[in-house]
């Protein structure tokens, strides 16, 4: 009777572990299923969409991705948009949402160069110093939106320096963001444009048409910070994920994209110039 009543308690405790243990298993997988609601610069978008893939795939936890305008993001954030990052195009907003006490200061890093490519669908139109715009053998010059996108912005830069913006006005036509602004060329809606470099390479070349990569000099860096907002400052996956967007691994990634990777110091802080 005795040996009985024991293997009963064995018994039992035996299913209480195995119950415990699972519990443990259904809250760790839990915990490691943490969906991250990211908003995207639309000139990030194909590096990203890699970068979420390799992270999601390590980790177990998901991104949530939105792509679009800087400034139209910037405005969201402000009004209270429920993202845990912000991923800009420029350096100027996520400086701003960490002055409004949006965004974690400490976070803030530049992830990426951008550089401009002057862009066509057609194969002949662009030749490599983009005389072209001198020649003003187009009908139509696609550029993002100079007031809300900082491509934009460096794309008129670049018209001043050439001293063709007056000569060149009567052919813009604006898209709202850089990935709008591609699509106007891409679907021959504009016979050029001034594009990220990103979104016209494949394997590290320009996988179709012409382009001038613009040279450096004829406009400000686009330097392009992230930052954690205040709705991401506690999640451990995305602590997990800041980590990974900093490894050599990501930084090979977005070099692949056509964009240069500033430097760090031994501190983790990038040394370009705030």
């Amino acid at each position: 009777m005795r040996r009985s009543l024991w293997g009963i308690v064995m018994q039992r405790n035996m299913l209480v572990m195995k119950g415990l243990l699972a519990l443990a298993v259904i809250l760790a997988g839990s915990a490691r299923a943490d969906e991250l609601t990211v908003a995207v610069a639309s000139n990030f978008t194909a590096p990203m969409q890699e970068l979420a893939r390799q992270f999601e795939a390590r980790s177990g936890h998901k991104l949530k991705l939105s792509f679009g305008s800087s400034g139209k993001f910037f405005a969201q954030i402000s009004h209270g948009a429920p993202y845990h990052a912000f991923f800009s195009a420029d350096q100027a907003k996520p400086a701003k949402l960490v002055e409004l006490e949006l965004a974690d200061a400490s976070s803030r890093f530049t992830y990426a160069e951008g550089k401009l490519a002057l862009w066509s669908r057609k194969p002949e139109l662009v030749d490599a110093e983009g005389e072209v715009l001198k020649r003003g053998e187009f009908r139509k010059l696609a550029l993002a939106n100079p007031k809300l996108a900082p491509y934009g912005a460096a794309a008129v830069e670049v018209l001043q320096h050439l001293q063709l913006e007056e000569q060149t006005r009567a052919h813009w036509v604006h898209g709202e963001n850089i990935s709008q602004t591609y699509q106007f060329v891409a679907s021959g809606n504009a016979d050029l444009g001034m594009v990220a470099l990103s979104q016209i390479l494949e394997n590290r070349k320009v996988a179709e048409g012409s382009a001038w990569i613009v040279p450096a000099q004829l406009y400000n860096p686009i330097r392009q910070d992230a930052v954690v907002l205040k709705r991401g400052a506690n999640a451990p996956a995305l602590r997990e994920f800041w980590t990974y967007i900093q490894s050599a691994e990501a930084k090979e990634i977005i070099r692949a994209y056509g964009y240069s990777t500033p430097p760090q110091d031994g501190n983790g802080r990038d040394n370009a110039d705030r």
